[in-house]
């Protein structure tokens, strides 16, 4: 089976971010996880041939498939594909030499293809390599490194942070014990030890216990969190007026990024209330955002149960 027939990607909430953006013929779209272009077949269809579709990703493997994607089914699209961390935004764009961006997309995490491609280490459901690179031409630091160099509190922080994981301290003190003997190095061994570190009460429920674990690694090899706040904060910048930014998260600690940096780009003046007039000059950059974040129908989370966890938060800028 071919590269491109393998990296299948099937779009969380399309229709649901189609909306969010309401992309128009010859606008600006800027899809920031390109990932196998589900979403983005979808939003050349909305900018046709007059627009500009902007794909941006880590992983290479990604972006030469949706490339040959889109190209194939949109020949007269102007679309330019990056290489690259979303973190990068600015760096990114000036390259693109466009003036603005009229839609962001986010959809966060992991890919369906890095979860299925076994070598690249990121399921606890196949034996593999602990990896987790999501760009491993330009990464160094794997899930090897990060667990078996790692001091115990320093596990324990990474487990509760990235992955919010009650058992953090247990989990830690297992792996530091099992590597004293000899390195951890495959994804089932961490998922093994992970298993005899739970007790078996709280392993009843929640799905797979090694799930907070894996997340939290991924997370920590690929400096996700910095990542999605520097990227957020350049879309903003880059958006034109009523330009429209959605994000699709997965676990609550990126959905309170999202919601923060949305709220903090929505305040206006920050005069204390008694000061006679604004001195401060700060304006609200986003003038519309979604009270709340919309989630999977019950029927997209029956035909793609990877979705089932996703919110979609979206805010159109002044």
């Amino acid at each position: 089976m071919t590269l491109i027939a393998e990296y299948r990607h099937n779009p969380v909430m399309l229709t649901e971010c189609r909306q969010a953006l309401a992309l128009k013929p010859g606008e600006t779209c800027c899809d920031c996880t390109l990932g196998g272009a589900g979403h983005s077949l979808e939003f050349a269809c909305d900018l046709q041939s007059a627009g500009t579709l902007i794909g941006i990703d880590r992983d290479a493997a990604a972006l030469k498939v949706a490339t040959q994607r889109i190209n194939e089914r949109f020949s007269g699209l102007h679309f330019i594909a990056l290489h690259g961390n979303f973190a990068d935004m600015d760096e990114l764009l000036l390259l693109a030499r466009v003036p603005g961006i009229d839609g962001f997309l986010f959809d966060l995490g992991v890919s369906s293809p890095q979860l299925d491609f076994p070598e690249r280490g990121f399921s606890y459901a196949q034996s593999a390599p602990l990896d987790m690179r999501m760009d491993p031409g330009q990464q160094t630091l794997t899930a090897a490194e990060i667990i078996n160099t790692t001091n115990e509190a320093g596990l324990t922080w990474i487990l509760q942070t990235y992955g919010e994981e009650r058992w953090a301290a247990r989990i830690a003190a297992f792996i530091v014990k099992a590597r004293a003997q000899k390195p951890l190095t495959t994804t089932d061994e961490l998922t093994e030890l992970i298993k005899a570190a739970i007790p078996a009460s709280a392993r009843r429920t929640g799905g797979n216990p090694a799930k907070r674990t894996f997340q939290a690694l991924r997370i920590a090899v690929n400096g996700e969190t910095d990542a999605l706040q520097k990227g957020l904060e350049a879309a903003l910048r880059w958006l034109n007026p009523g330009g429209r930014i959605a994000v699709i998260s997965y676990h609550s600690l990126e959905d309170r990024i999202v919601k923060e940096a949305f709220a903090q780009a929505a305040i206006g003046c920050v005069c204390p209330p008694e000061a006679p007039m604004c001195v401060c000059g700060q304006e609200p950059v986003l003038s519309k955002i979604a009270r709340k974040p919309l989630v999977p129908t019950s029927a997209e989370v029956e035909a793609n149960p990877r979705s089932r966890s996703a919110k979609l938060r979206w805010a159109v800028k002044r």
